[in-house]
């Protein structure tokens, strides 16, 4: 079981950067090279701010849910999904760009939220995640 884990982590190692090398190259072949690179900061600096401006939001959102003596559960998904969206746009590449900017951006993260839910119910019913109150 680790094996594959591992091959699954080289494979996409391997994959991404190849990926957006491919994609790289296909834009400078259609927009041209400078294009390209003005691009790729633009979309860096876009996606930072907003990283920002939605990770502010979800933890207003997240205290407001505490204050009322709620769990802010669904919040925190958000939270991880802005945050692991924002890491991926800053990395250059058109791929990893436009997986962070659905991660980041509202009506898309409910996509990546519901198949977070469900992989959490999986792992917790089959006890690889387990729950300890202290």
């Amino acid at each position: 079981m680790m094996m594959r884990k591992r091959l699954w982590l080289l494979l996409l190692l391997l994959l991404i950067p190849l990926a957006e090398l491919y994609g790289f190259i296909w834009v400078s072949h259609w927009i041209g090279a400078g294009k390209t690179i003005l691009l790729i900061i633009l979309t860096t600096l876009i996606g930072a701010a907003m990283m920002q401006f939605e990770g502010r939001k979800v933890i207003a959102d997240a205290k407001n849910e505490m204050n009322r003596g709620q769990m802010p559960g669904r919040k925190m998904l958000d939270g991880l999904c802005v945050f692991f969206g924002g890491s991926l746009l800053l990395i250059p590449g058109f791929l990893t760009d436009i997986i962070g900017f659905t991660l980041v951006f509202p009506l898309t993260r409910a996509l990546y939220r519901r198949f977070l839910l469900k992989w959490l119910e999986k792992k917790m019913k089959n006890g690889s995640i387990t729950f300890r109150r202290f």
